[in-house]
């Protein structure tokens, strides 16, 4: 005789909480020389280079000051680096977060966004710990490629003021009004400006054509700092925009002008200046005010970050521990703001640069932290000499290799039109407005495109009595539904529609539940309305071939057998041969019992 059983669910034990410096452990543990240090050594120094720059420039963009930059890619980088759980990431400052921390910076000043920081460090912290690194995966790939299409198209802008030298008294907030700006500045454009950044731009692309082991960042803007003083000696007038001339700080009383020959000092976040220059004062009301722009940069560096690591491990063959990664990430912006610093992630530029060269281990990135504190104490005067122009070039490219248009254009050409919507949805409203409410309505676009495809795929099909891989055929009177795909809150009622009614003289309704892999909420409701609709008509009703999944639901909802009702079989054979068994009880409409074994 057929066996059914109940289908209990095994406890599973509780995870533990991630492991901090999982990717450094490894390394060492499997052994670590003088050859491997070497190497980390080499690639954190050119990574430091590259990182130096870059960290000032992305400072900027954000609206602070460019020494913010730099005390984030020493602090934050340093931290993650040692915490992670990727073997070769950098983090530091990203293109990323311009458009997020620029508008914080204007409306709540240094200390604001500092105070933000520290916000999405937490957030990124409990995120880490509850075990949601691997979550991020399920951000849908039109959606991060739309938003960080968009993202490279607002960088790009903002630095066409700089780039050309334009004169614009206030910058507008909104993207088309800022446009609409540097449309009508363009009469004030400085040819001696441009020229320093179309030369800048020039060398950082043909550079890397013909020679590699030198960065192109450290030649062209060198070269741009030269060509600047040049043109200075040729046209007395003419005072280029640099990092000194644009930024100051203040030493025991004193102002001086460009970035301070310091190391990152420990303050208080909410200690630095708001938007009227006074020191903020931390409050509920701001920490609520802030409570957005925190989750928006905990959540921009949380997929930033894990996206960076994919990359490092599509590159070197290794794997990544996502919740360590994103503990990491947490406490180096819980920790850099307290030294200065602004929010910090995966760098993918960086991060394939420091595998280009040959590192090793996670020391390389911290040796790239190493290298950026010594250029601070060593040679804050001269970078004080970088011109604007030269740095928004370097930005400039920085937007176009984040925009990665061929991929762009190559996934609106091959994919499906549902995703191209959503691609160019999340494009749309990142330039338009901003990144949050492009990421959000991409994600809800996203998600009711899937639940419309998987309601499209999950179906109940009358298969009759009769089926090619059932021999004998089943008795008169019994009657088989194949079901198939999951029965979620997208699908679940589509799908039932077609257990409404049962003709007459049918005595056993057997649903094959084997290709139902999942059941939500929605779809056990569902089932118990059919299952109702069908005992109301004395409808006998056997599922068989159960997976752990439903039927784990089934038992928590305290479905289970029941003589005449419902029987629950693991087995698609058993049902077939517990219906061959029921039919003729079910036809004399005597009760049926459920056999030895039944749950």
């Amino acid at each position: 005789m057929p066996r059914t059983r109940r289908i209990s669910s095994a406890a599973g034990e509780p995870k533990k909480l991630p492991a901090p410096a999982a990717a450094l452990r490894h390394v060492l543990a499997a052994g670590y020389g003088a050859a491997d240090l070497r190497a980390d050594l080499l690639a954190g120094a050119v990574v430091g280079i590259v990182a130096l720059p870059l960290a000032m420039a992305l400072a900027i963009a954000s609206g602070v000051p460019p020494q913010h930059g730099l005390y984030t890619a020493i602090i934050a980088g340093g931290a993650i680096a040692l915490l992670g759980g990727s073997r070769f990431q950098v983090s530091g400052p990203t293109a990323a977060f311009v458009v997020l921390l620029a508008p914080v910076s204007a409306q709540f000043g240094v200390g604001g966004l500092l105070v933000a920081t520290v916000m999405a460090g937490a957030l990124l912290l409990a995120l880490g710990a509850v075990r949601m690194g691997g979550l991020i995966q399920f951000v849908p790939h039109p959606v991060t490629t739309g938003f960080t299409a968009g993202i490279a198209v607002v960088i790009a802008t903002l630095q066409v003021k700089d780039f050309a030298g334009l004169s614009i008294p206030t910058a507008p907030e909104h993207y088309v009004e800022r446009v609409t700006a540097l449309v009508a500045a363009l009469p004030t454009l400085d040819l001696r400006e441009l020229t320093i950044g179309s030369t800048t731009l020039a060398i950082l692309l043909v550079w890397p054509r013909f020679v590699r082991a030198i960065p192109a960042p450290l030649v062209a803007l060198a070269l741009g700092a030269g060509l600047a003083f040049a043109l200075q000696q040729i046209f007395p007038d003419f005072e280029p925009a640099t990092i000194q001339s644009r930024f100051s700080f203040e030493v025991g009383g004193v102002t001086e002008r460009g970035i301070p020959s310091l190391p990152p000092l420990l303050s208080w976040p909410w200690s630095w200046p708001g938007a009227d220059g006074r020191p903020l004062e931390l409050s509920f009301g701001l920490l609520r005010d802030l409570a957005p722009s925190a989750f928006a940069i905990a959540m921009l560096g949380a997929i930033e970050s894990l996206l960076s690591a994919v990359v490092a491990d599509g590159m070197t063959g290794t794997q990544h521990d996502p919740d360590t990664e994103l503990i990491a990430q947490g406490f180096g912006n819980l920790l850099a703001p307290f030294f200065g610093g602004i929010a910090a992630t995966g760098a993918i530029a960086r991060t394939a640069t420091n595998i280009r060269y040959g590192a090793r281990s996670p020391l390389a990135a911290f040796f790239h932290a190493v290298f950026v504190l010594v250029a601070v104490l060593a040679a804050a005067p001269l970078l004080g000499y970088l011109p604007m122009a030269s740095l928004a070039a370097l930005l400039l490219l920085v937007a176009w290799n984040m925009s990665d248009a061929r991929h762009f254009v190559h996934a609106c050409r091959v994919a499906p039109k549902s995703d191209v919507i959503v691609l160019l949805v999340c494009f749309g409203l990142t330039v338009i407005f901003d990144m949050v409410i492009a990421v959000s309505v991409g994600i809800v676009l996203a998600a009711l495109l899937f639940m419309r495809r998987m309601a499209e795929l999950s179906s109940v099909t009358l298969v009759g009595k009769g089926h090619a891989a059932i021999s004998p055929p089943l008795p008169s009177g019994v009657l088989l539904y194949d079901i198939a795909g999951p029965l979620f809150f997208g699908a679940a009622q589509r799908a039932m529609e077609a257990l409404s009614q049962v003709a007459e003289g049918v005595r056993v309704v057997l649903l094959d539940v084997r290709d139902v892999p999942a059941m939500d909420a929605t779809g056990l409701v569902n089932l118990e309305s059919a299952l109702s609709r069908l005992h109301r008509a004395g409808t006998m009703v056997i599922l068989g071939g159960l997976q752990p999944q439903p039927a784990q639901v089934l038992e928590r909802a305290g479905i289970e057998s029941e003589d005449g009702k419902l029987v629950l079989c693991e087995s698609f054979d058993d049902a077939i041969a517990l219906a061959r068994l029921l039919l003729p009880a079910a036809r004399a409409g005597a009760p049926t019992a459920t056999p030895a074994g039944g749950a």
